[in-house]
């Protein structure tokens, strides 16, 4: 399968840098602040958007995100409101990758063979669904391939060289290696093992591997880039939606904030190999 994913991550391998993976949640914090953020990232550096399908029970989201989350159902938004957002940000940018991430309760609920059409016809490029494990594939992975999305798996320090095999086998796209047990939004405490794993991932796949969960700051953009074919930030940039809300509503400050933040990352990954 040759997708958006792919060119992009041969463009960044032949500008030999890393790929910089943005996280936001879809419609937060209300539907018209939250397509305006999606529609600027590209432009702040942003090369691979992941758009959070807010669902009410998340089970491996930090408080940021449980909280955007939160913000976006409270704002109305929907599956296929989320699916809205890839359409309306296709009619302004065809280049850019989007994969949506969430949980699979949603999309059982909107029927896997309608969500996987209507998804593709909007331009999503890839799927990243956490509660859904290999032995489950039957239920959406090779569906979603069958459909031509790509769907990325997630690797953890806990995922063996046993494991990882079966883990790795419907994998396409990339690889999204959890820098660290537990949920989003802690500090990496040790970014040596991350490159030893990114390295030990690599021994199984030609796929890139992205790293994500404890980057928050250009530094650790231009540190954890070394070692990976990208590097995933969600969480810094869903609290500064959420610290740029005036009595929770959006200010003229909440696109720049994540745009600018975003920028700083982009400057990380753009000296990670210089």
């Amino acid at each position: 399968m040759t997708n958006r994913i792919d060119a992009r991550f041969a463009a960044l391998k032949a500008e030999n840098r890393p790929a910089l993976v943005t996280f936001i949640m879809g419609g937060d914090p209300d539907l018209a602040t939250g397509q305006a953020i999606l529609e600027a990232l590209p432009q702040a550096g942003a090369d691979i958007i992941e758009l959070g399908m807010p669902f009410s029970d998340p089970m491996a989201d930090g408080v940021a995100i449980q909280l955007g989350g939160q913000r976006a159902l409270a704002a109305g938004q929907t599956l296929r409101g989320v699916l809205g957002m890839v359409e309306d940000f296709r009619r302004k940018d065809e280049h850019t990758p989007i994969v949506l991430m969430g949980y699979y309760n949603p999309i059982y609920v909107f029927g896997v063979d309608k969500f996987l059409a209507a998804a593709k016809d909007a331009g999503v490029d890839g799927l990243i669904v956490v509660d859904l494990p290999t032995e489950e594939d039957d239920e959406l992975c090779l569906p979603a391939l069958k459909a031509g999305i790509n769907f990325i798996r997630l690797t953890t320090p806990t995922t063996d060289d046993n494991r990882l095999p079966v883990v790795l086998k419907n994998t396409s796209g990339f690889v999204y290696y959890v820098s660290m047990t537990g949920v989003t939004g802690a500090a990496i405490k040790s970014r040596g093992a991350v490159g030893d794993a990114v390295a030990r991932i690599k021994s199984h796949t030609d796929l890139p591997v992205a790293v994500g969960f404890g980057i928050k700051t250009a530094e650790d953009a231009a540190d954890i880039g070394r070692y990976a074919d990208g590097i995933v930030v969600g969480s810094v940039l869903v609290e500064a939606v959420r610290t740029s809300l005036d009595n929770g509503k959006p200010t003229d400050r909440t696109v720049s904030a994540v745009r600018d933040i975003v920028a700083d990352l982009a400057s990380g990954v753009k000296r990670a190999r210089a």
